[in-house]
């Protein structure tokens, strides 16, 4: 009952931080039937692809225990050779097969949660190994859904099998009158479109199953809101994660005062270390130039860079510069006592487009 009320109190999406803690602890979404799909395509291509090469190069291996048995040394140096040999060329025979399988079961775990590294999930934890302790996690939700699934894929492989063997049993029952390589060939046959039907099969489940497992696993991650509030509490005194919102918050700021850049009126530089893009458009209802965008040093190059490219008007009044880039923040108006010099500025770009500046009404 308590683990009930526990789970319903878990209302928040799980944050960055307790994802990237549960990696860390090997604790990931991991899909069993993707990898039994990955492990079905490697057969598939063994037999389809390998099987005829392997066969070829053991019955060569075979051939000379079996038809020229006479010819076989028969004292201690011999015999160690030959095993040696045999052995050699069985390992190579089988090299390329045996890769396949490490290299798909890999691929297996990197399409889903890619290279990882969690040494704490190698621990042993002696709790696991409790029988009575975890006689309450052998019906669970998961459990259940293990089984359906496993009872669905019994049946669906089953049923396929079935259709691919009916039409084929009278064949199978007159094997005792064909040869050793018909028979091959037939058996050859079966277990390829058996195994061909089981993969795709099998992939439409690790399909649904990768997508079930992802939502199962957010779900077990979220957080209840009084966790959310803890590990804010937790960030906000953490030095480095300061360090990175303050961080990401200036680059969103950089982002945005460059887009606002192209909608300024006016770009007023220092005119190398200072730059400020002030925005007036009396038509739009504004009382006063507001500063959209400032930088120095490199941001003021930038900023310089975008006007120019987009035809802002720059004007040279390091004074102003300085002092706007020192007491204005962006988005809002200028301060009053820089009104005048601003107004100047203003003039001077409306005369250059050949417009005139709206006169304010006396109140």
């Amino acid at each position: 009952m308590a683990d009930e009320q526990d789970e319903s109190s878990k209302t928040e999406e799980a944050s960055e931080r307790k994802l990237e803690r549960a990696r860390e602890e090997g604790n990931v979404p991991l899909s069993m039937e993707v990898k039994s799909w990955f492990m079905l395509f490697a057969a598939l291509m063994m037999l389809w692809g390998l099987a005829p090469f392997v066969m070829e190069r053991t019955t060569a291996i075979a051939f000379k225990f079996i038809e020229r048995p006479a010819e076989l040394p028969v004292d201690p140096l011999g015999l160690r050779d030959l095993l040696r040999e045999t052995s050699f060329e069985l390992f190579v025979t089988l090299l390329l097969p045996l890769s396949l399988f490490l290299v798909l079961a890999a691929a297996s775990a990197l399409v889903q949660i890619g290279f990882l590294y969690a040494p704490k999930r190698m621990e042993i934890k002696w709790e696991r190994i409790n029988l009575f302790a975890n006689a309450k996690e052998f019906i669970t939700k998961a459990k259940i859904v293990d089984m359906l699934k496993g009872i669905f894929k019994i049946t669906a492989v089953g049923y396929a099998g079935w259709l691919i063997v009916k039409p084929r049993i009278l064949d199978i029952l007159n094997t005792s009158s064909f040869d050793i390589a018909s028979i091959l060939a037939l058996v050859y046959k079966l277990l390829l479109l058996i195994l061909l039907t089981m993969v795709m099969i099998i992939f439409v489940i690790a399909f649904a199953d990768y997508f079930y497992q992802k939502f199962s696993y957010l779900k077990r991650q979220r957080m209840t809101k009084q966790e959310v509030k803890d590990e804010y509490k937790q960030m906000e005194g953490d030095p480095q994660v300061k360090m990175r919102l303050r961080s990401i918050r200036m680059e969103r700021l950089r982002k945005r005062m460059m887009a606002n850049v192209p909608k300024a009126s006016v770009v007023v530089t220092n005119p190398t270390h200072f730059a400020v893009a002030l925005r007036y458009e009396p038509e739009e209802g504004m009382e006063a130039p507001v500063v959209v965008a400032k930088g120095q040093d490199f941001i003021a190059l930038k900023i310089r860079e975008i006007a120019e490219a987009n035809a802002v008007p720059i004007v040279e009044n390091p004074p102003l510069a300085r002092a706007l880039f020192a007491s204005v923040e962006i988005d809002e108006p200028i301060p009053t006592e820089h009104y005048a010099a601003v107004a100047e500025v203003i003039k001077y770009v409306y005369q250059l487009k050949g417009k005139t500046l709206p006169q304010r009404e006396e109140s």
